[in-house]
């Protein structure tokens, strides 16, 4: 009699029946509700909504033929079939999420990808960039200045630099992000001495109204740190030309075509050297009310990863140095 041949690892075998794999998003949904121990709290930990939830539990029940949760007086719980399911398909899960998290790892010699506000990026990052290449000559980086947030957690970047204004519309950190607050700054309106000398003068912050401002992709942030001031406007009509990006709003100004918004570390050296002045500067009536952060934000999983921990900790000591940390 023939040997047995020895039995191939089922990986060899072809797909497994299409009716044993559930919808993933559904099989996610059910793993956050066992281990939360609620629909409401697993829609908050997924950000979805809670009917969301509810329709994927349905799903894999139907697709099992087999009622895994229940409801009970004080909320939902898994049945004994649910609990059991559960303990076997949280072990896979775990094994994904782990076996990711390894490839990640093993991915650390990648350039580091880092979403940043153009205006930081251009007229502070770039300058500075040799300084911290000098001190970790092992990590590479890939710098991608935008005005829009990467899907950190679609891994789109590995890091992203905004610059969250603390008045007009929240700002809300998403699910699994860690922020860390790098500088805290007031918003100022800055404008080149040509066009202040050829103007009329600015004694408030209604005056403003008055004259050419420069706006990035829309009309929001001045009708923001205008309303900040105490201005009405709501029936105010803004003109001035629309320039997309923060540096090209900051250009614009040093060429005397208006007043732009910015802050005292993207505009340093131009104040500095005189090509701008800030509007409103040691007058009580534009101080204090318009205060904005430039955050570092990266996957709360992938935090302590080496080059992410080297560049935030660079750029932090390097921000630090320039202005103040509150």
């Amino acid at each position: 009699m023939a040997a047995d041949k020895p039995k191939r690892s089922s990986i060899h075998q072809g797909l497994p029946p299409r009716k044993a794999l559930p919808p993933f998003e559904a099989l996610r949904a059910f793993d956050a509700v066992a281990r939360l121990g609620g629909i409401r709290k697993a829609a908050q930990g997924l950000e979805r909504d809670h009917a969301v939830i509810s329709r994927h539990i349905r799903t894999v029940e139907t697709w099992t033929g087999t009622t895994l949760v229940e409801r009970t007086p004080t909320g939902i719980a898994l049945t004994d079939k649910g609990r059991q399911y559960h303990a076997l398909i949280a072990e896979a899960i775990d094994t994904i999420a782990g076996a990711t998290l390894d490839l990640m790892k093993r991915s650390d010699n990648q350039p580091l990808q880092i979403w940043c506000m153009p205006g930081l990026a251009f007229h502070w990052l770039t300058g500075r960039l040799g300084a911290f290449e000098a001190a970790y000559p092992g990590v590479d980086i890939e710098v991608r200045p935008t005005d829009t947030s990467p899907d950190l957690t679609a891994n789109e970047a590995d890091v992203d630099i905004r610059f969250v204004q603390q008045y007009g519309t929240p700002f809300h950190l998403p699910q699994g992000i860690r922020s860390l607050e790098l500088a805290h700054l007031p918003i100022i309106g800055v404008a080149s001495p040509a066009y202040l000398e050829k103007h009329p003068a600015i004694e408030r912050p209604q005056d403003l109204a008055e004259h050419q401002l420069l706006h990035e992709e829309g009309f929001q942030p001045w009708q923001d740190w205008l309303a900040a001031h105490g201005v009405d406007v709501e029936d105010l009509d803004l003109g001035g030309p629309l320039l997309w990006q923060g540096h090209l709003t900051l250009d614009a100004a040093r060429h005397g075509r208006g007043i732009a918004l910015s802050n005292h570390l993207v505009a340093a050296g131009d104040l500095a050297a005189g090509r701008l002045i800030e509007v409103g500067a040691g007058n009580p009536l534009f101080e204090g009310f318009t205060p904005a952060t430039y955050m570092f934000m990266a996957r709360a999983d992938r935090w302590e990863q080496p080059s992410v921990r080297r560049f935030r900790s660079w750029l932090h000591t390097a921000i630090a140095k320039e202005v103040p940390h509150p």
